[in-house]
């Protein structure tokens, strides 16, 4: 099981799921904005962390660019819920507990950590137009600056 993104200047994978609050949200719910799909292994870690505390940072620096952040994880709303609430996030992580949205854009795959191998989220972040076509995948993620490695690539889009 390797890493097989979706191809480039298609309409990206749609879907239907859970954010934090347990409301229904879908991919075509954001039309009309630029979208940032970033898949994250599990709330409240370290790594995570860092990443979702800077995209909170930086939400008006997005929405200056018409643009939306999705996190998304295999985590349930619940985790998702308190992840929200002790870190003060502001804007929408999504439930993948089936692994399914996370299977469509290929990243549900073969990990190695210490040694040992398994299936799990890779941390991908992908980048769709107004239209909900897929113009970019970031698949190195550094956490730390990935706000801003974001954001330049959609003020190039």
């Amino acid at each position: 099981m390797s890493l097989n993104f979706p191809p480039l200047d298609q309409l990206a994978p749609q879907f239907t799921t859970t954010d934090q609050n347990g409301d229904e949200v879908s991919l075509a719910d954001f039309k009309g904005k630029k979208i940032v799909l970033y898949f994250y292994p599990k709330a409240s870690t370290p790594g995570c962390t860092i990443q979702a505390c800077a995209i909170r940072d930086h939400k008006a620096d997005f929405e200056k660019a018409n643009t939306v952040v999705l996190g998304i994880s295999p985590d349930a709303t619940k985790r998702l819920t308190n992840f929200t609430v002790k870190q003060e996030l502001n804007f929408p992580l999504l439930s993948d507990e089936d692994n399914s949205i996370a299977e469509s854009y290929g990243v549900w795959a073969l990990k190695k950590f210490m040694g040992k191998e398994y299936i799990g989220i890779h941390r991908v972040t992908f980048i769709m137009d107004e239209e909900g076509i897929l113009r970019h995948i970031m698949a190195k993620v550094k956490t730390k600056s990935h706000h801003d490695d974001v954001l330049e690539i959609i003020h190039a889009l």
